[in-house]
């Protein structure tokens, strides 16, 4: 099983070291710091992936479940609306580390972004701690806390992107919403 999970790992890294190549020619950006929270979350994902469906009413795992559940659904979700809403095009081309869907034109503050400025971070956030809660280790710890501090790193550096684009529009946004869980946080 070893070897497998070695194995996954070094081609999940390059799925995503090709996926992030443009982010990761530009550090500072926020693609920059998002590819080290992924490569964290992927860590956490191979070293749990053998006891992912064991007991599976074990406490940790009753928590893992949800969360596993949000990380799913806020991506979706937040893509949608960014391609309906955010009319993503040209306009942003002189970034060439966004992908196409972050290229928007129009702020988008409904669905989950009534609520929360960063709903896909907030599910890849979710996805590490659910991950992590399969089977809580030591070394699942410092990856945990590593993806979160880095989606952090990436929400602030996104927010001071959409800053320079969006101006005060976003700064107003940013005074009535959260960062990552609705009312709280």
């Amino acid at each position: 099983m070893l070897q497998f999970q070695v194995l996954l790992f070094i081609a999940g890294t390059a799925a995503l070291a090709y996926a992030s190549r443009r982010p990761l020619r530009r550090p500072g950006s926020h693609g920059f710091y998002r590819f080290f929270a992924w490569e964290c979350i992927l860590g956490l994902v191979v070293l749990n992936l053998p006891v992912w469906h064991d007991d599976p009413l074990a406490p940790h795992q009753l928590l893992s479940w949800p969360l596993l559940v949000l990380s799913a659904w806020l991506p979706l979700h937040a893509v949608r609306r960014l391609r309906r809403e955010g009319r993503p095009g040209a306009q942003r081309d002189d970034d060439p580390a966004l992908y196409g869907f972050e290229r928007t034109s129009a702020l988008v503050t409904s669905g989950a972004f009534r609520y929360i400025r960063h709903p896909m971070y907030a599910a890849l956030i979710a996805l590490a701690w659910a991950a992590f809660l399969k089977q809580p280790s030591w070394a699942g710890t410092a990856l945990v806390l590593a993806a979160t501090l880095l989606l952090v790193l990436t929400a602030l550096r996104d927010e001071q992107e959409c800053l320079a684009h969006f101006g005060e529009a976003y700064r107003d946004y940013m005074a009535r919403t959260r960062r990552f869980i609705p009312f709280l946080l």
